[in-house]
């Protein structure tokens, strides 16, 4: 097993919209004929813009021509707080190793990409969602569970 880690490009945007769709349908136990079209028409324009301006980074990993696992980091800023007084922020996501490669040190490695790269941009406060599967490998990185944070989500007017 001969692992190639790839920052994706532009060139890359095919491969990073499958990648999405199938880690959407993995992470939230979607059936895999689950009706994602409008997920994959919306993941392609994020990743069209956010790979050309900079405000995302994605990573690829490879094993010869098999895609074996994924992740990527998005930057964001809000305002500035006494800990975060640029306001920059990093929000991990999009995780995700082939079950058969998995607790091979694909996921660390690709993370380590990820918040190397975050850092390089002088982000300190990075960000995740961590499903069951992820959540042992962020604690042992050194991803602390928040109790402040709350999210409204499926609202109406």
């Amino acid at each position: 097993m001969e692992l190639v880690y790839k920052k994706a490009t532009i060139k890359d945007i095919e491969i990073l919209t499958k990648s999405r769709v199938q880690v959407l349908i993995a992470a939230n136990k979607l059936p895999e004929n689950t009706n994602m079209e409008n997920v994959k028409e919306k993941s392609y324009e994020y990743y069209r813009e956010a790979l050309k301006d900079g405000s995302h980074t994605a990573y690829l990993v490879f094993d010869g021509e098999i895609l074996v696992g994924t992740g990527g980091v998005s930057y964001y800023r809000v305002m500035p707080t006494y800990h975060n007084q640029d306001g920059r922020k990093a929000y991990i996501m999009n995780m995700y190793t082939k079950p058969e490669y998995r607790r091979k040190g694909i996921a660390k490695k690709t993370l380590d990409l990820l918040v190397k790269e975050a850092k390089s941009r002088g982000i300190q406060d990075i960000l995740l969602e961590a499903t069951d599967m992820g959540r042992l490998l962020y604690k042992k990185y050194g991803f602390v569970k928040m109790d402040n944070e709350m999210e409204l989500i499926n609202f109406d007017d």
